[in-house]
């Protein structure tokens, strides 16, 4: 008797055993079950955030600010602030060289520059922005129009907010920098509407764009963009980082403060044609209308066309079945380059 009552404790205590061990599997399960769930939780919170676009600020609407840049040879070593511009537009000047536009837009930068002096037609990009002008100058021309077309405009020539690097080995007018907040100090000082509520001018996808199935694409790891015989834009796709490195006249284009080299995620080419309308050689731009040009992205380019109604009114640039073009999240630089010279690209 007293054996079988042992045995019948050792089963009971047995029984007790496993029902325990069963618990603590099935609770230990459900443990890891809510864990799981809530790392899939955070994982679809990061995902969010990721899905944000990252070069502006979608919800945001502060007023850009567009500054024109110095970009001559002998400046150009001392330029800076251009990588945080989500626009920057290059164009052709008297001489055959190029002056650049920077776009900013919810940026705090303490130098940017060196600033240069205001051309006519860059009034029309800076007007498809509504963006407010910064230059430090202007020719005729674009005096006339900053005033008839009533350009929200920062001129260091009159106002305040510019400073001179006179320790710059470079001629004096190649030595006026600014900041994102002088810039916006004289805004508020001049009543400037420092808001806007036009949309960007380009349609951006946090999803990366493939144009290489495109009609017309070509692969395009090498961009050579020609403007004259003194300046050759040119760019060397990376595909590591999926970004284009930028160079002029075959020299990398290096920022000034942080010493990096300037990359686009996006090149847009659109062609234009130039002339001369005064005995300086001064230009001036047939940009009302429509021409070709070219989108450029992930080591493609394809043929687009661009199209542009009036002086204020934002360029539409479509692929060649009139669908408008969506660009990656990324920086911009847009080329309009000159009708008379030709791009190239290569592998």
């Amino acid at each position: 008797m007293i054996r079988n009552k042992k045995k019948r404790k050792i089963k009971l205590r047995r029984l007790f055993l496993l029902f325990l061990a069963i618990i603590i599997v099935i609770t230990g399960c459900l443990g890891h079950s809510k864990v799981k769930n809530a790392d899939s939780d955070n994982d679809k919170e990061e995902e969010t955030e990721v899905a944000k676009l990252q070069i502006i600020d979608e919800n945001s609407n502060t007023r850009s600010i567009a500054i024109m840049i110095n970009n001559i040879a002998e400046a150009r070593p001392y330029q800076s602030g251009l990588q945080d511009a989500y626009l920057v537009y290059e164009m052709i000047v008297e001489g055959g060289i190029t002056r650049l536009m920077a776009v900013f837009k919810d940026q705090n930068l303490e130098r940017v520059g060196p600033v240069r002096s205001s051309r006519h037609y860059y009034l029309d990009y800076a007007l498809e922005n509504d963006a407010i002008y910064t230059h430090f100058g202007w020719s005729t021309y674009a005096e006339d129009d900053i005033a008839s077309l009533d350009i929200n405009n920062i001129n260091g020539l009159y106002d305040s907010g510019f400073w001179r690097e006179t320790d710059l080995p470079v001629a004096y007018e190649h030595t006026a920098f600014t900041s994102t907040e002088n810039i916006l100090n004289v805004a508020a000082h001049r009543n400037y509407r420092t808001t806007t509520d036009q949309a960007t001018l380009l349609n951006y996808s946090v999803e990366e764009v493939d144009i290489s199935i495109k009609e017309g694409a070509i692969a395009a790891t090498n961009v050579t963009i020609p403007y004259s015989d003194y300046v050759t834009t040119s760019y060397k796709y990376n595909p590591i980082l999926k970004r284009y490195y930028r160079s002029v006249n075959g020299e990398a284009h290096v920022d000034y403060v942080t010493d990096r080299q300037y990359y686009a995620k996006n090149i847009i080419i659109a062609k234009v044609k130039n002339y001369s309308i005064d005995s300086y050689g001064r230009q001036n731009l047939d940009n009302i209308g429509t021409g070709d040009g070219y989108y450029i992205t992930d080591g493609y380019a394809v043929p687009i066309k661009w199209t542009k109604t009036s002086r204020s009114s934002q360029t539409v640039y479509t692929y060649l079945d009139g669908t408008e073009i969506t660009v990656n999240d990324g920086n911009t630089f847009i080329q309009i380059e000159p009708i008379s010279e030709n791009p190239t690209f290569s592998e």
